[in-house]
Formats: structure tokens, C-alpha cells, sequence
């Protein structure tokens, strides 16, 4: 995608220092850009953990960058094998929830014991081909999804179409294109119109820190509500489409997405509003079967429900907004059960959200 009108990632190797992972400190956003480099496994741990970086795909992505760094350091002292385990170990513990994370690790990790004569060379190939994999597994998201867009265009004689989505599943949760997003991007970028509403996503505000942002650079034009206003604008047949995106999907197609979807969800099937969920293959956990039951759901710290932050005179300030003596919970996210899933918008097509509709897409997982 573009900012500023120039191609960007959201993770990259350093172009002049190979021990350098360069990644965009989202959590600065939208207010300013900052580049930040990541040189040890703690770094990236801490990137991870306290969200520089955040969504299934770069969560993923950043892991396998994180096992290269690993892998530089284990092959620089004794019992390699033994430190790159540990370090892979450390970075699964940063964020329960989203799937991509144990996956990218324990692939590169796989790799290096396949290919051990050079295990800092070949961690290296295996993380950037999980980045390449997962942006090239948006585009074509993006290619597949758009075809939904499409037909409600045609069918409202082209006026524009309007998709909400919720939290930010556009390219700054992956590594380009976005899940979520990438039909819209597909839309707009083939002259059809489309409108987004833009849920807020409380606690941490990713709706309308970073999806407004990344759709105002690529020109989309988009509206930012508060989170529990996606009900009433189904209700007076304002929302065409809702596309959200997933940290893990069961292989029978419960979905797992940041908190508040479920009820968005609930709101599409009472108004006969189309839910679908847009993933790349990396978030299916293929080993689960009930979501509610057996899907971890991570717990965050309660300051990010008390206290909002934002740019006052130019500097970022975070206030408290509720009594500071209330104690609060911070789920991070629900599950939303298949039955209420549209369809799942994914690399190689689209299909039910059920067992025997997404195996027909990944056989090789039967």
C-alpha cells in the first residue's frame, strides 16, 4: 500500500544493515510515522507484546523475523539449538490468541533443523518468505472478496456500496493488502464506488487510529462511528456488507476476532446483513473444532479500558476517564460461532464457514 504516495510494508529487513528488522511503531499512529529497529529477540517480544505491531498476519510475520534474530544469537554461543527452542518459546508467550504467531515460529524453526548447515541463512529465506507469503495471500483475498462487492454495486445500480468493518484488518495488521481490506482496496482501485464505516474499536481505538488512517491515505472514503452505532445503521439499511477479519478460525469456522464482533455479528443476522470473514490460511487453526470452548481469549490490562489517549497541543496525553478506583476488564476478544459467518473470504476462494466448505478449498487438511 501507499503512504504519502509511496509503496510501503509494514515490516522489512534493514537496507544497508542485515541485523536489522525495521518495522512502523503503530502505536504512534496517526498522529506521526516512526521507523523502528528491532536488533534482539527481547526487542521483538516487546514489539509484539505491547502492540508496536498488532494483527494476525504481521503478528506472524514479526515472529519469524523474531526466530532470524534468534537465530543470529543462538549460532553466535553454545547449544544453539537449545537458545533458538527457548527464544521460540518467549515469542509465543507474548499474544495467546492470534494462531499466525506459534505457526511462523515453529515453521522456521522446522526449517532450520531441516537445513542446519546454514540456520541463520535459512532463517532468513523462511521469514521473508512468511512475509511474501502472507501480503501475496491478501492480494488475492482482495481479488476473491471483491467479487462481493461487485455484485451489491450491480444490484444498487451503481451507487456506492456501503461495507463496515470492525478493529483494523486493513495492511497495517498484515504485511500488505490487509484481510478485511483488500476487497475494499480492490474496489476503490477499480473505479467502484464504496463507502466504509469505520467502527472506533475501544479500548485501544484501532478503528479510528489506524483502518480511518490507512484508508484516507489510499483515498477511500470511509466514516468513523462509535463502536455500538453498526446496529442502528443496519437497522435503517445503511450497511450493504460487513467484512471483518480473524486471529484464529477453528477448522469448523468458529472466528475469533478482537472484541465486539460477535455483536456485530448478532446485529447483520437480525438485519439480514451479509457477515463474511476475510483470512489468509496462516489463521485457521486446524487442531480446534469449538471456538467458545477452546479458543484462548487474551485478557489485557485494565488502564487501556480506564484511560484514552490522544494528541492534545501537539502532544500525546493519556487522561483517565473512569473513577480510578473501579476496577476493570479488558477482554481482548470474542467468538463469533459459525453459524452466524456468511462465508470466509480466503486465498483461494470463498466458502461456507463450516467444516466441509472450507476442507473444500484445503483438502490436503482433511
Amino acid at each position: 500500500m501507499k503512504v504519502n504516495g509511496h509503496p510501503t510494508r509494514t515490516i522489512w529487513l534493514h537496507q544497508d544493515d542485515d541485523s536489522v528488522v525495521q518495522i512502523i511503531d503503530q502505536r504512534a499512529l496517526p498522529h506521526a510515522w516512526v521507523i523502528e529497529d528491532l536488533r534482539t529477540v527481547e526487542d521483538v517480544v516487546a514489539a509484539i507484546k505491547d502492540m508496536h505491531v498488532r494483527g494476525a498476519g504481521l503478528i506472524g510475520a514479526t515472529a519469524g523475523y523474531g526466530m532470524y534474530l534468534a537465530a543470529r544469537e543462538a549460532w553466535a554461543g553454545d547449544a544453539p539449538l537449545a537458545s533458538l527452542h527457548a527464544a521460540g518459546i518467549r515469542l509465543k508467550e507474548t499474544r495467546p490468541t492470534a494462531v499466525n504467531l506459534a505457526w511462523a515460529v515453529d515453521l522456521v524453526e522446522s526449517s532450520i533443523r531441516s537445513f542446519p548447515a546454514d540456520p541463520v541463512a535459512t532463517a532468513l529465506q523462511k521469514a521473508g518468505e512468511i512475509a511474501d507469503g502472507d501480503a501475496e495471500a491478501c492480494r488475492q483475498i482482495g481479488e476473491h472478496g471483491v467479487q462481493l462487492i461487485e455484485e451489491i454495486s450491480r444490484r444498487k445500480g451503481g451507487e456506492p456500496v456501503n461495507v463496515l468493518t470492525h478493529c483494523n484488518a486493513g495492511w497495517l495488521a498484515f504485511v500488505d493488502f490487509g484481510s478485511a481490506t483488500a476487497p475494499i482496496y480492490a474496489a476503490h482501485d477499480r473505479g467502484i464506488p464504496v463507502h466504509v464505516w469505520v467502527d472506533e474499536t475501544r479500548p485501544r481505538s484501532q478503528g479510528a487510529k489506524l483502518t480511518a488512517w490507512e484508508l484516507g491515505q489510499h483515498g477511500v472514503p470511509h466514516t468513523l462511528i462509535a463502536d455500538n452505532a453498526g446496529g442502528h445503521l443496519m437497522q435503517h439499511g445503511l450497511v450493504d456488507l460487513v467484512i471483518v477479519g480473524t486471529d484464529r478460525t477453528t477448522r469448523t469456522g468458529d472466528v475469533a476476532n478482537k472484541i465486539g464482533t460477535y455483536l456485530k455479528a448478532l446485529a447483520a443476522r437480525d438485519n439480514g446483513v451479509p457477515f463474511y470473514v476475510a483470512l489468509p490460511s496462516s489463521s485457521f487453526d486446524w487442531t480446534m473444532r469449538d471456538g467458545l470452548r477452546e479458543i484462548p481469549i487474551e485478557e489485557r490490562g485494565s488502564e487501556e479500558v480506564k484511560y484514552a489517549e490522544g494528541l492534545a497541543g501537539g502532544v500525546m496525553v493519556e487522561v483517565l476517564v473512569a473513577p480510578a478506583s473501579s476496577p476493570a476488564a479488558n477482554y481482548g476478544f470474542d467468538v463469533t460461532p459459525h453459524r452466524l459467518v456468511s462465508g470466509l473470504i480466503t486465498e483461494r476462494g470463498i466458502c461456507p464457514a463450516e467444516e466441509h466448505g472450507i476442507l473444500s478449498l484445503f483438502p490436503e487438511k482433511t
